[in-house]
């Protein structure tokens, strides 16, 4: 609402000017500064709910900080609106037909309510000031402007609306422009008469709680009723010492018995002095006499509406005294517009500049907290950047230490294990047979089961073989394992945060560290070809194997018999360094280097040629033998030869086969087995040099990860660090901003509140 420019009143108490516009004045000063208040509290309440959501912000401002604020914000926004609807307020009561809106028309110098004969007022009505040129009511409950020109259509109006009764409040918005008195935020509130109902409780609580002065009309034809005073003494029960002036209305009948005049004005004045002093207490004695007035609100009112129309004021047929109750009304005016004035801004607005001092105060002292809490963040940051960063310097050049001696211990650690396997290996090779007279199945010469025997004689050797280096190497092993791991989590721990050092074990599986020892005898031996058929022990073929070799007999049973094959079953079993030549090399390939061996293979060859090529050189051999030795000599050879070869026949059983299988299955495989020595010990020794460098690369990772964190917090503390420096700032300058405004709050109660300060 725009202030209104000073109105000229002569008969106002300040002369030119209404001692009213104290309270607009007022009011516009408080509003401006609650209006300051609000936006410096919603700005603190954005700054603390910034600074509370803020993570790297923690516990400088709290939720109740928060929360304290935006419910001062709340309270200052419900304390604005309403100082905005803020009102000098004037209550009327009296009985019915007292004159109590012809005292309020008076006042207005209009007939704005009706009033006189026929008219009596059914229910509450105020007036109040709108900027609108047209006149206009509502009723309570709704929010219809009802368009009103005349006096005649609100008497009208009030007295159709069925629906109005004692309790309602009708509100008459009555143009600035008509009205000066309506220009300074002033409300007039006419009431039916005392004692037309009985629920005054009522009343009191919707129509009086808020008003700043009430007038008690009362007719000076008659003295102060019961009803009146029980009314009164209602509102003295709810407010403490509420402002009351009387106005003895209608006093211009005095004029007709002017003997008794002074007598009756006395009796009148004791009786309402008494009233106010001794019954209500509100006043004392001395200023009692200045609440009571002698008028004639109806003589006022003509007078004044006379002299809007250009006509003298005392013109037409007025009692005598007119001009004493004239002068005897207007002071009623003065005394009651300094007082509602003063009253006004002390109960409209005291309360309120008290509310906000204690709030501009609760958040100064809330932005101190956040300022001191703030800096001691600040200082307890940089102390732990500093701690941070010279930890980080010493986690580096530590582990640059570490990787140089933990590399060397890995490396004598896998050559230890290296030689471990390869001694144990070679003991275990020198067993098969132990591992292979072990093992036990169903066995038959055919093909079928052949292939199903050999493949779990195979399974059996690879975990014989396996179970035992485990048992020679595994434990001794997994010790070497783990105490290297223990010394490289001892070594690296203090490189570690607390939170990971009591986690350190989770680094290190938690299984045994077993080694695979990865034979694979399956592949290794998938070429052995076994053999199995009777091979009698002094049989040509046996012999010349036996002397000479497998391959070089090859080459003499070849020279033989031109239609021996290579690819025949040999008497012993072939490996990769003794296996048989190829049938399509060329003879230069054969003769190339002659060794001596080759030469007795040569001679033995040509004999054997020679004796197979004509049955007479058997004969004549067979002459020369028997012609030197003799036939019983020869026959009993014969004998045990043939006897030899029996039995050796009659003993080639099934469990001789199996048993010649197995020998030559040893004799294979520990030649496949040496071939794989060194590298199996070598695979091992990887095994274990694979299994530290994880577990020292976790330890790495770890420590890698834990310089992460550090470069990180040390990044979040230079942040952290130069966030709380504007927090500190920020909250500096609304600290001050908060003195400003108590400054302000200060100025308003010295010049409006205790003026007399």
């Amino acid at each position: 609402m725009t202030s209104a420019p000073h109105l000229r009143r002569s008969d106002s108490a300040q002369g030119e000017f209404s001692p009213l516009k104290r309270f607009v004045v007022a009011k516009k000063r408080i509003s401006d500064v609650f209006e300051h208040l609000l936006n410096y509290v919603e700005e603190t309440s954005e700054f603390v709910e910034e600074t509370c959501g803020n993570k790297a912000l923690e516990n400088i401002a709290s939720q109740d900080q928060k929360l304290e604020i935006q419910s001062y914000a709340d309270k200052l926004a419900v304390i604005k609106e309403v100082l905005a609807r803020r009102h000098m307020k004037v209550a009327f009561f009296g009985r019915t037909s007292n004159g109590k809106s012809t005292v309020v028309n008076a006042m207005l110098r209009d007939r704005v309510l009706p009033s006189g004969i026929g008219h009596t007022t059914n229910c509450f009505l105020s007036v109040e000031g709108t900027d609108d040129d047209k006149a206009y009511l509502k009723t309570e409950g709704s929010d219809e402007e009802k368009s009103i020109k005349t006096v005649n259509q609100l008497a009208h109006a009030l007295h159709m609306d069925e629906s109005l009764d004692a309790g309602c409040l009708v509100r008459v918005f009555w143009p600035k422009t008509k009205c000066a008195l309506l220009r300074d935020d002033l409300v007039l509130v006419d009431s039916p008469g005392t004692d037309v109902t009985t629920q005054l409780d009522s009343w009191i609580d919707k129509f009086c709680l808020d008003a700043d002065v009430f007038v008690l009309v009362a007719n000076s034809e008659s003295t102060l009723m019961n009803t009146e005073k029980h009314f009164f003494h209602k509102v003295n029960e709810r407010l403490s010492k509420p402002n009351i002036f009387i106005l003895n209305n209608r006093w211009d009948a005095s004029a007709n018995e002017p003997e008794y005049m002074e007598d009756v004005r006395k009796q009148h004045t004791d009786r309402c002095v008494n009233f106010l002093v001794e019954e209500l207490k509100v006043v004392d004695r001395d200023q009692a006499p200045n609440r009571i007035f002698f008028v004639s609100a109806k003589e006022v009112l003509n007078s004044r509406m006379q002299r809007a129309q250009g006509m003298p004021e005392s013109g037409g047929a007025l009692a005598e005294g007119f001009h004493e109750r004239m002068k005897e009304f207007q002071c009623f005016e003065r005394r009651f517009e300094e007082c509602i004035s003063q009253s006004a801004v002390k109960t409209k607005f005291e309360q309120h500049t008290i509310r906000a001092k204690l709030i501009t105060e609760k958040v100064k002292s809330i932005m101190d907290a956040i300022n001191i809490e703030a800096a001691e963040k600040r200082v307890a940051a940089l102390e732990d950047r500093e701690n941070q960063m010279d930890r980080l310097e010493f986690v580096k050049n530590q582990l640059n230490l570490l990787i140089d001696e933990i590399k060397k211990k890995i490396k004598a650690i896998s050559e230890d294990v290296e030689s471990k396997v390869s001694f144990a290996m070679g003991e275990e090779i020198c067993r098969l047979h132990v591992i292979v007279d072990e093992f036990h199945s169903d066995f038959h010469p055919s093909s079928h089961v052949l292939k199903i025997y050999k493949s779990e004689l195979l399974a059996h050797v690879e975990e014989g073989m396996g179970k035992n280096l485990a048992f020679r190497c595994s434990d001794a092993v997994h010790a070497s394992v783990q105490s290297s791991q223990r010394y490289m989590m001892e070594s690296m721990l203090p490189l570690l945060p607390s939170a990971a050092q009591s986690q350190v074990h989770m680094l290190v599986p938690s299984r045994k560290f077993d080694l695979s020892y990865d034979l694979n005898c399956a592949t290794l031996c998938s070429d052995f070809q076994e053999n199995i058929e009777f091979q009698f022990s002094l049989g040509w073929t046996v012999l010349v194997h036996r002397f000479l070799g497998s391959v070089n007999a090859q080459r003499a049973l070849k020279l033989v018999d031109q239609n021996f094959q290579g690819s025949r079953p040999l008497p012993m079993a072939l490996t990769p360094s003794s296996g048989p030549p190829s049938i399509t090399a060329p003879p230069n390939n054969e003769t190339a280097v002659m060794t001596q061996e080759d030469l007795m293979v040569a001679m033995a060859t040509n004999v054997a040629s020679l004796t197979s090529r004509t049955s007479m050189s058997v004969l004549i051999v067979g002459g020369v033998v028997w012609k030197t030795v003799g036939w019983r000599l020869i026959a009993l050879s014969s004998s045990l030869y043939g006897l030899l070869y029996l039995y050796e026949r009659l003993t080639w059983t099934t469990k001789a086969k199996e048993r010649t299988l197995k020998r030559q299955f040893v004799d294979y495989a520990t030649d496949k087995l040496q071939l794989i020595v060194s590298f199996t010990s070598a695979n091992c020794s990887h095994q274990v040099q694979q299994e530290m460098a994880a577990t020292f690369a976790r330890l790495c990772q770890q420590v890698g990860q834990t310089q992460k964190e550090l470069e990180a917090e040390i990044r979040q503390l230079t942040a952290t660090i130069d966030q709380l420096e504007t927090v500190q700032s920020h909250s500096k300058s609304l600290r001050h901003k908060a003195t400003d405004l108590e400054k302000q709050l200060e100025e308003f109660t010295n010049q409006y509140l205790n003026p007399q300060q």
